[in-house]
C-alpha cells in the first residue's frame, strides 16, 4: 500500500513542473527508505516463514526421493532373490522329476521280477498239483484194479472151491486180520 503512495505522489509531483528524468531528492529518499523498510519487514516477518516452508519442502523432496530409491533397491534386491528362489525351485523340481523316474524303473523292475517269480511259484504249484492228482488217480486206478481183480478171482475161485476150502481160506483171513 505504501508503494501506492509513492506512485501517487511521483505522479503529482510530476505535474509540477518535473519532468520524467528530472530527480528529486527528497522523494529519492523516501523512496529508498521505504524500499529498505520493506525489505526489512519482509526479512523480519515473510522471508524467513517463505525460506523455511522451502527448505522443509527441499527436505521432503530429498527425503522422498531417497525413499524411492531405497524402495528401488529394495524391490531389485527382491526381484533377485525371486530370481534365484525361482531358479532353485526349477532344479529342484527337475531333481524330483529324475528320482521319480528312477523310482518308478525300480519299482517297474521289482514288479517284473515279483510277476515272473509268482508265475513260477504258480507254474511249480500247478506242476505239484498235476502230479499229486496223478499219484492220487494212478493209486485209485491201481485199488479200483485190485478190487476188480479181487472180484473176478473171487468170482472164478467160487466157482472151484467147495465149501470146505472156503471155510478155510475164510479162516486163515481172519487169524491174518488178527495178527495185524
Amino acid at each position: 500500500m505504501s508503494m501506492a503512495v509513492l506512485l501517487m505522489y511521483a505522479a503529482y509531483s510530476e505535474g509540477e513542473g518535473g519532468g520524467l528524468l528530472s530527480v528529486n531528492p527528497g522523494l529519492a529518499f523516501w523512496t529508498v527508505l521505504i524500499f529498505l523498510l520493506l525489505l526489512l519487514i519482509l526479512k523480519k516477518f515473510a522471508w524467513k516463514p517463505i525460506l523455511e516452508s522451502l527448505d522443509e519442502r527441499e527436505n521432503k523432496i530429498k527425503e522422498s526421493l531417497e525413499s524411492a530409491e531405497k524402495a528401488r533397491n529394495d524391490a531389485q534386491v527382491l526381484i533377485e532373490e525371486n530370481r534365484k528362489n525361482l531358479a532353485k525351485a526349477e532344479e529342484e523340481a527337475k531333481k524330483i522329476i529324475e528320482e521319480s523316474r528312477t523310482y518308478a524303473e525300480r519299482v517297474k523292475t521289482q514288479i517284473m521280477e515279483d510277476s515272473k517269480a509268482q508265475a513260477a511259484k504258480v507254474i511249480e504249484n500247478a506242476t505239484a498239483e498235476i502230479d499229486r492228482k496223478r499219484q492220487e488217480m494212478f493209486s485209485d486206478l491201481k485199488n479200483q484194479i485190485a478190487d476188480i481183480s479181487v472180484e473176478i478171482a473171487e468170482k472164478i475161485i467160487r466157482k472151484n472151491l467147495d465149501k470146505t476150502a472156503q471155510s478155510d481160506i475164510i479162516n486163515k483171513s481172519i487169524d491174518e486180520i488178527r495178527k495185524n
